[in-house]
């Protein structure tokens, strides 16, 4: 098990209003050894004050998950989707074969969100596509079409425990609060990257939020 604390993060960001940190190599910054974990190539903690954006800008053969911290995220696709997410919401946008959107806090309270790539499979030249899953229910598992992957969003209070899965890869992001994963503690913006795990637990100190992606493939390129 890795653990990468939230003050190792990357910074990058885009405009004024925009605060950005990247888990793994992103945008200007590029480590080799850094680059993806299972199908996971980026997490991305994005904090953007009242009015502050993402102009549109194009993806393709990525699937991009999206949980809000805090505030309100107005989103907009080349789909057609126009949508606001809340905290509790999980939001997917298929890229396929491609797909344009933006990304804003038309609010007027700071928005914070979590932002979250992974690499689909072979099949990944499709169509776009998006959906939200709005208030979605705590221990839920929500799958991707295209990838092996699971996000399994899990609220504890405190003392309780929750198993992680068996899996390849799991990647654990501590949302709210603190979680003890094998001696260590995590507290907001810090993950664990497990390879192999197995019948291994994460207990809440205090109340708790925690996101976990559980994965069985990496990427294939070529």
């Amino acid at each position: 098990m890795w653990i990468q604390r939230s003050d190792a993060r990357y910074p990058g960001g885009e405009g004024a209003g925009i605060e950005t940190r990247h888990a793994f190599s992103f945008s200007g910054h590029y480590d080799p050894g850094n680059v993806r974990f299972g199908s996971l190539v980026a997490c991305n903690e994005e904090r953007l004050a009242p009015g502050a954006g993402f102009a549109e800008h194009p993806h393709r053969d990525m699937e991009i998950v999206t949980w809000v911290v805090e505030g309100e995220l107005t989103h907009e696709d080349s789909t057609g989707a126009r949508t606001v997410v809340r905290p509790g919401d999980v939001q997917r946008l298929s890229a396929g074969s491609g797909v344009r959107h933006t990304e804003r806090n038309a609010g007027v309270e700071p928005l914070t969100f979590v932002q979250m790539w992974l690499m689909p499979g072979p099949a990944a030249a499709t169509d776009p596509g998006y959906e939200v899953v709005r208030g979605i229910a705590d221990g839920t598992p929500y799958a991707l079409e295209r990838t092996e992957a699971v996000l399994h969003v899990r609220r504890l209070a405190d003392g309780e425990r929750t198993a992680l899965p068996d899996a390849p890869w799991v990647y654990a992001h501590a949302v709210r609060g603190a979680v003890r994963i094998e001696g260590e503690t995590l507290t907001p913006g810090d993950a664990a990257r497990i390879s192999g795990a197995e019948g291994l637990e994460a207990c809440a100190e205090g109340p708790a939020e925690l996101l976990i992606w559980e994965m069985h493939t990496e990427p294939v390129y070529g």
